[in-house]
């Protein structure tokens, strides 16, 4: 019967035991959370100072790249090029600055010969009866930091509609090989190519077509302005 006893007392032994080495845990109210990690905010975009003048766009460093979805299969893409126009800039009163953009459809390019043939057909831009497109700003706003708002009146095939553009104001500053001052800007927007009189297969090619726009523009030249 001792024995037995004993065997039955040896578990609770062990037990107390085990519990003899465990640390002994601190009180709940001793116990503090730690801090939680502030939250990453992303760094202001420090605004740009910018210099009054009326820029000309340079078309080596300017691309108009049109993107859209073909039948949900790829999402091609095309440049206009030889783009052609000034940028007034009002340094002191933003709202006074203004774009005049002029696009030769001679310039459209879609990477492949075929289709810039079909683009420049009747089935979409009709170049030979409408040989250019133009963009031409109605209000120019400070959008914070180094953006701004352009709106403007986007003209293709004598079809005019508003368009806004969403823009980066990349750089002011001298441009180290033309010794003149030089502006650079990014824009972004969504146009319906219907509303353009170029909708053709739309909605299976898509009616949006995304427009991402870089352009470097730089003050005339003395003796461009002599010329003139």
């Amino acid at each position: 019967m001792k024995h037995a006893t004993k065997l039955l007392l040896l578990p609770f032994a062990l037990t107390l035991a085990i519990a003899a080495c465990k640390p002994a845990e601190p009180p709940a109210a001793a116990v503090e959370a730690a801090p939680a990690a502030p939250e990453a905010t992303a760094p202001a975009e420090a605004p740009i100072e910018g210099v009054s003048g009326t820029y000309v766009i340079d078309p080596n460093h300017t691309n108009v790249v049109a993107q859209w979805n073909h039948f949900g299969f790829s999402n091609p893409v095309a440049n206009f090029g030889q783009v052609e126009g000034t940028i007034v800039y009002d340094a002191d009163n933003v709202g006074a600055s203004s774009v005049e953009v002029t696009l030769p459809l001679s310039g459209l390019v879609s990477f492949a010969t075929d289709f810039n043939e079909h683009l420049s057909s009747a089935d979409f831009f009709d170049a030979a009866k409408f040989p250019v497109a133009t963009f031409r700003s109605t209000s120019v706003e400070s959008a914070g930091g180094n953006r701004l708002k352009v709106t403007g009146d986007l003209t293709i095939k004598d079809n005019t509609h508003p368009v806004v553009l969403d823009v980066t104001i990349n750089r002011f500053g001298e441009h180290p090989m033309l010794k003149r001052a030089t502006a650079g800007f990014d824009a972004t927007t969504t146009i319906k190519r219907s509303d353009f009189g170029v909708g053709a297969y739309a909605p299976n090619v898509s009616d949006e077509v995304q427009l991402r726009i870089t352009t470097e523009a730089s003050v005339a030249a003395p003796e461009a302005d002599a010329a003139g």
